[in-house]
C-alpha cells in the first residue's frame, strides 16, 4: 500500500521565474503589492444590520438600543470620542462650569448670611477646566464601555456614502475602510451657526466650544444671541469676573419658546447678578482686526448706530444641521432650505432603509429629543412601531435660577386663540426655598379653561430642571391640574411649589 504524500508547500516565485513568464507577472505580483499597501487599513467586515453615521447622543443611543435588540451594529464617529457635541463640547462641560462657577460666585457673595465666614477666595481657572475635562472623559469612556457590552463595533473615522448601502470611512488613524449596512441611520448632529462678517477663531471670536476652553477670564465679553447657550456661557464668565453684555435681536431673552412672563423675571434676576442686556438690537458688523473686537449695533427696526467694544465675542445665534461631506448627492437624498434632511413620520428618507435622527433633521435641537428619536427609530426598525411626543419635550436653561418649561407658553396660546387659565406659586412662599435662602422664581401652569387639561408648565427657580420632569410626565399622560394637585408631595420640598401652583390653577393655593 502506498501512503498519500502531503503536498509540498508552494515556493514563492523568483524574479527569474516571473521574467520567464511575463504574461503571469501582473497576476502574481498584484496581490503581493495589494497586501503590502493595505497594511494598516481596516478590513471590510460582513454586512451589518445597522450602520450609524455619528456617535453623538442620537447615534450612540441608537447603537446601544439596536445592540440590545440583537442587531449587528457599527457606529462611525469622526471626533475620536463618543458623545458628540453634548458630551464633548456642549451640555456636559457647560454644566460643569456652570455648577463650579456658581459655587465660586456663591462663596464670594452669599456666605455671611448663612453663618459661614471664609478667608481669601481665589479662582484657579486651570483646575476648574481640569474638573470639567475629567467629567467629560469619564462619560465618553463610559459610552465606549456600553458599546463593548452591547457588541457595537466602534469605527473612528469620517463616513460618506459610496452607494445606498455602503459607507466609505476615512479612518482617524489613517487609511480607509468600507462598511455595508442593510439599514443606515444618519445622526451627524449640528454645528454653531456662523455670524456673517465675523470669522470664528475660537480665541477672540468664539462659539460655545471656545467659551468652554478660555485660558483666562476676559475683562469684557460680548454675546451675540440671548438664547439658552448664550445666557449659560454669559453666566459662567460673568460669575468669574468678566463684564458681559448680551445683544439679542428679539424683545425677550431665552428664545421664543420661553414664556414671556418668565423671561422677563429671568432677565431681571440675571441683571442683578451683573449681566447687561441690549434687547431689540441687531449686530450690523464686526471688526476683529485690532486687539479686541468691535461690534456695530443698531435697533432691530433700524435707528442710530452704536459701537460695543469687547475682548472676546461669543457667537450664539443658534445651530444648524451638519450634513456636509456625507455624499448625499451620491444617493439623491434631499435637504430643506435650512439644510435639514427630509424624513417621514418614521424617520425614513425617500430611501426607506436610511433613517435620520437628532439635530440634522426637524424638531428642537436638544440632546434628550435626539435620544428619544434614537430609541423610537430602532423600535420602528425592529418592531414596526415607535413613539415620541413632540408636544412634551422639556427645555432647560441652567443659569441660576434655572428656567425650565414644557408644552405651550402664553404667547402661543394667545396666537392660537385657545381659551386657557393660569395658576402660579412663588418660591418665596415655599418652606424649603426659605430654609435654603433661595426664594427667587415661581411655578406657573397653563391649562385648558374648560377641561383643566395641562397645556404648559413653566418654572423659574432652583432645581427647575429637575422639577420639570413631573410637568413633562403630567403632559405626556394628559393630566389635569387637579390631578397634580391631588397627588401627595413630600414636605418640605421645592416640589410642593409645583403642587401649589396646580392647586392655584383649578382652585386656590393653601400657602399663598
Amino acid at each position: 500500500m502506498f501512503k498519500a504524500l502531503a503536498p509540498r508547500a508552494a515556493r514563492p516565485p523568483t524574479l527569474r521565474s516571473l521574467s520567464a513568464r511575463p504574461s503571469k507577472l501582473f497576476q502574481t505580483i498584484s496581490p503581493l503589492l495589494a497586501g503590502r499597501i493595505s497594511r494598516g487599513y481596516a478590513t471590510e467586515s460582513e454586512e451589518k444590520d445597522l450602520v450609524i453615521i455619528g456617535g453623538g447622543v442620537a447615534g450612540y443611543v441608537a447603537a446601544i438600543k439596536a445592540g440590545q435588540e440583537g442587531l449587528k451594529v457599527a457606529c462611525i464617529e469622526k471626533r475620536g470620542a463618543l458623545g458628540g457635541t453634548c458630551l464633548n463640547v456642549g451640555c456636559i462641560p457647560s454644566k460643569s462650569l456652570l455648577n463650579n462657577s456658581h459655587l465660586y460666585h456663591q462663596i464670594l457673595h452669599d456666605t455671611k448670611n448663612r453663618g459661614i465666614d471664609v478667608g481669601e477666595v481665589k479662582l484657579n481657572l486651570a483646575q476648574m477646566m481640569k474638573a470639567k475635562d475629567t467629567s467629560v472623559s469619564g462619560l465618553t469612556k463610559g459610552v465606549e464601555f456600553l458599546f463593548k457590552k452591547n457588541n457595537v463595533e466602534y469605527i473612528k473615522g469620517t463616513g460618506a456614502f459610496a452607494d445606498e448601502h455602503t459607507i466609505k470611512v476615512n479612518l482617524v488613524d489613517g487609511g480607509e475602510t468600507h462598511v455595508r449596512g442593510k439599514n443606515i441611520f444618519i445622526a451627524t448632529g449640528s454645528e454653531s451657526t456662523p455670524f456673517p462678517g465675523l470669522e470664528v477663531d475660537e480665541k477672540k471670536v468664539i462659539t460655545s466650544t471656545g467659551a468652554l476652553a478660555l485660558k483666562e477670564v476676559p475683562k469684557k465679553m460680548a454675546v451675540i444671541g440671548g438664547g439658552i447657550i448664550g445666557l449659560e456661557m454669559a453666566s459662567v464668565w460673568s460669575r468669574l469676573g468678566a463684564e458681559v453684555t448680551v445683544v439679542e435681536f428679539l424683545g425677550q431673552i431665552g428664545g421664543p419658546g420661553m414664556d414671556a412672563e418668565v423671561a422677563k423675571q429671568a432677565q431681571k434676576l440675571l441683571t442683578k447678578q451683573g449681566l447687561k442686556f441690549k434687547l431689540n438690537t441687531k449686530v450690523t458688523a464686526g471688526d476683529a482686526g485690532g486687539e479686541g473686537v468691535k461690534l456695530s449695533l443698531e435697533a432691530a427696526k433700524g435707528g442710530k448706530e452704536e459701537t460695543l467694544d469687547s475682548d472676546i465675542v461669543l457667537v450664539a445665534i443658534g445651530r444648524r444641521a451638519y450634513t456636509s461631506g456625507l455624499g448625499l448627492e451620491a444617493i439623491g437624498l434631499e435637504t430643506d432650505d435650512r439644510g435639514r434632511l427630509v424624513i417621514d413620520q418614521e424617520y425614513r428618507t425617500k430611501l426607506p432603509h436610511i433613517r435620520v435622527i437628532g439635530d440634522c433633521t426637524f424638531g428642537p435641537m436638544l440632546a434628550h429629543k435626539a435620544e428619544e428619536e434614537a430609541y423610537a427609530a430602532v423600535e420602528f426598525l425592529t418592531k414596526n412601531y415607535g413613539h415620541v411626543n413632540y408636544n412634551a419635550i422639556p427645555s432647560v436653561m441652567y443659569t441660576h435660577p434655572e428656567v425650565a418649561w414644557v408644552g405651550q407658553n402664553e404667547q402661543e396660546l394667545k396666537k392660537e386663540g385657545i381659551n386657557y387659565k393660569v395658576g402660579s406659586f412663588p418660591f418665596s412662599a415655599n418652606s424649603r426655598a426659605k430654609t435654603n435662602l433661595d426664594t427667587d422664581g415661581m411655578v406657573k401652569f397653563l391649562a385648558d379653561a374648560e377641561t383643566d387639561r395641562i397645556l404648559g408648565v413653566h418654572i423659574i427657580g432652583a432645581n427647575a430642571g429637575e422639577m420639570i420632569a413631573e410637568g413633562t410626565l403630567a403632559l405626556e399622560y394628559g393630566a389635569s391640574t387637579e390631578d397634580v394637585a391631588r397627588t401627595c408631595h413630600a414636605h418640605p420640598t421645592l416640589a410642593e411649589a409645583f403642587k401649589e401652583a396646580a392647586m392655584s390653577t383649578y382652585s386656590k393655593a393653601i400657602h399663598y
